[in-house]
């Protein structure tokens, strides 16, 4: 079941799920047990059509009476979404960006741990940033491989994004997930998630600009 969900979904109803989740645990922190489609869509914006399609994806139907059962649903999109035995994630790049992810991240996904951080300046070499070690780049493949980590955050400056990712595939990372303003190529076997905070901003600037 889990590689028919796999092919079947996608990729932007597993980034919707992911946000169900985080808005489920809001409201399960409140001390709510059940909630309805049209609760989930205002938290996050969109229509309560599109909780309901995404939801009816991974096979799970509410009641018309009492609507969804939150522990049951974030039960379900765990064991969709997250490894059985979690996964490790790597930084990049361990400046300000990559120092923010991690304390941000940190704690916050019972399945996903960031275990090591890398950079190319040796005075960073041997830091902790909440509990995550700062490796030479150079050790990437070694790190990695005794630390079992797929998962790399990219978070280098621009002119260097090529050539990290190129020793992150090296490595075995098979999953990226660039902050970097630079566009880099992976091969087929590695997936590729890339964030232009230029773009999202710009994109926010242009519905400003036209509620003027």
């Amino acid at each position: 079941m889990e590689d028919r969900l796999y092919k079947n979904i996608p990729h932007k109803t597993i980034e919707r799920l992911s946000q169900y989740r985080r808005a489920l645990q809001i409201y399960s922190d409140k001390g709510k047990t059940n909630i309805f489609s049209h609760e989930i869509a205002a938290l996050l914006h969109i229509t309560a059509v599109q909780v309901r399609r995404d939801l009816m994806l991974i096979g799970y139907s509410g009641s018309l009476r009492k609507g969804y059962d939150i522990n049951d649903l974030v039960m379900l999109i765990g064991d969709l979404i997250d490894s059985p035995e979690g996964q490790k994630v790597a930084i990049f790049g361990m400046g300000d960006l990559g120092r923010a992810i991690i304390n941000y991240f940190q704690g916050k996904r019972d399945k996903l741990k960031i275990a090591a951080g890398f950079d190319t300046n040796p005075e960073k070499f041997s830091h902790e940033i909440a509990g995550v070690n700062c490796y030479p780049v150079e050790k990437a493949a070694e790190v990695i491989k005794e630390k079992g980590i797929k998962i790399g955050i990219l978070t280098v400056p621009g002119d260097q994004a090529d050539e990290t990712v190129r020793i992150m595939v090296e490595a075995g990372i098979k999953g990226v997930l660039n902050y970097t303003p630079t566009p880099v190529e992976v091969p087929d076997d590695v997936y590729l998630e890339e964030y232009n905070m230029i773009s999202s901003i710009e994109k926010v600037a242009f519905y400003v600009k036209e509620r003027k």
